[in-house]
């Protein structure tokens, strides 16, 4: 078995992998970068970017089909080339996926080892048969995966995840999608509007990553009006029938259903890759699922010589995170024992469906349950929203009652991406409402919406300073 040592083996070379490899060799320290699988990030492969290049195929499929109530008709039936959408996502998809190739080739080749790595130890490593790694530190960026139950596994080559949508070569005439988080929404809503059959359930009311009641209830609503979205609903048995899939299932409250499709895409959550690496010869304590406890903002596995960086770590699956990560996790792996807390960015995350679902700084679930106001804008009557006929959602913005700062928001309507990005901006400089209303809005554009939101919350910050006000005068006159 080849010997090779080391600073700093990360294990995986997507994007927090490739990331973590960047800060390693910043610091002037050894490293090498351990693959097994194929180059090439989770994004550019089989996530961001080829999702968006299905979307943008059915954001033009929908546009030809809705003209009417603008007075545009289009005479004759609107021909959807399945096979050409198909070949346009994978031609693009693997233009994004050269790029990514090109910085794995402009890393040196002895810093680079293809092959499956297993911990022996903390510090020692065994890439498949051939050779052995002995790191003085380890950075863990292995990505996760798509889960399919095992249940669903009878179904063969006609269960799928998103991973295998984009390597048809054809649209499907039908799908039913199970799962209604970020992937099963995008890719649903995407395959509905380029003419597949879909019916898309999901057994619980949890929509998108949203926990704003409000916002959920808008979002679900306008989804509703163009996807067979059926929300509380449970597979009760599948079983292959022929190159098709029979699936009796139910919605809650209704009777059961059985009907057959082409396709069942499973989009029910993925699972950390950390299956295979030997985990337990490691001094970590592992949880029941096998995930070592980790700092989030060191990134250390414990007080081991190990961090872990990306998807793996199973909080925030977004490629600007998984760059975070890797940065911080090389960085702080290349320094070790001199480890030191990073300041996070602002979160954010987007949903690409239509409408688009966003979320900025604190969740609606994690703010306190006392001190905070609201403030939210209804799009139906948002006027840049009704010039498109996107006049749909519900935007909700949070704020310290104490001091006015603004403290996150939730959103579901049009162009939330830019409104997310600005309002993300907002919470890392620890704006205030005032201060966010001082800013210049154009006219007319969405963001006006915004504006009405912030208005909304400044009322009611003004209402709970004169509500203190008066309790404090009362208790006075009382003494």
């Amino acid at each position: 078995m080849k010997q090779l040592k080391t600073d700093v083996a990360i294990i995986g070379a997507g994007t927090a992998g490739l990331s973590a490899y960047r800060a390693v060799k910043a610091t002037g320290a050894s490293a090498i970068m351990i693959e097994g699988g194929p180059y090439g990030t989770t994004c550019a492969r089989v996530g961001c970017m080829p999702s968006k290049l299905l979307i943008a195929a059915s954001d033009v499929a929908h546009t030809a089909m809705a003209g009417a109530p603008f007075g545009v008709h289009i005479d004759g039936r609107i021909r959807i080339d399945g096979a050409q959408v198909m070949d346009r996502v994978k031609r693009e998809r693997d233009r994004f996926v050269g790029f990514v190739l090109e910085s794995v080739e402009a890393v040196p080749e002895q810093d680079k080892v293809r092959g499956y790595a297993r911990f022996v130890s903390d510090t020692v490593l065994h890439i498949d048969d051939h050779t052995e790694i002995q790191a003085a530190r380890v950075v863990i960026a292995t990505g996760s995966s798509p889960v399919v139950p095992e249940e669903y596994q009878v179904l063969g080559d006609r269960v799928v995840v998103n991973d295998d949508v984009f390597e048809w070569n054809d649209l499907p005439a039908s799908v039913m999608v199970v799962g209604a988080g970020v992937i099963g929404l995008e890719l649903g809503q995407a395959l509905a509007r380029l003419g597949v059959k879909v019916r898309h359930i999901h057994r619980s009311g949890s929509l998108g990553g949203l926990s704003d009641p409000e916002v959920r209830a808008s979002a679900l609503a306008a989804l509703e009006s163009g996807l067979d979205l059926r929300m509380h609903t449970k597979v009760l048995a599948v079983r292959r029938v022929g190159q098709q899939v029979e699936v009796r299932y139910q919605t809650q409250g209704q009777p059961e259903l059985v009907e057959c499709f082409d396709y069942l895409l499973m989009a029910a959550g993925r699972r950390p890759n950390l299956g295979g690496l030997g985990l337990e010869n490691t001094s970590l304590a592992l949880g029941n699922k096998g995930m070592p406890d980790y700092d989030p903002l060191t990134l250390q596995l414990g007080n081991s010589p190990i961090f872990i960086a990306g998807d793996v770590n199973g909080v925030l699956p977004l490629l600007h995170e998984a760059a975070d990560d890797g940065r911080i996790a090389g960085r702080n792996a290349a320094l070790y024992p001199a480890v030191l807390p990073a300041t996070r960015r602002a979160p954010m995350s987007v949903v690409f469906t239509d409408p688009q679902l966003a979320q900025a700084g604190m969740h609606f679930k994690d703010l306190p349950h006392q001190g905070v106001v609201i403030g939210e804008v209804d799009f139906s009557g948002q006027g840049r929203s009704r010039v498109m006929l996107k006049n749909y959602g519900k935007l909700r913005v949070y704020a310290n009652q104490a001091d006015g700062r603004f403290l996150g928001a939730e959103m579901a309507g049009p162009a939330m991406e830019h409104i997310a990005h600005l309002l993300a901006w907002a919470v890392q400089q620890k704006l205030t409402v005032a201060a966010m209303l001082e800013m210049p809005f154009y006219h007319p554009v969405v963001e006006e919406g915004l504006r009405t939101a912030l208005r909304h919350a400044a009322k009611e910050l003004a209402a709970a300073e004169l509500a203190n006000v008066c309790e404090s005068e009362q208790c006075v006159n009382s003494a």
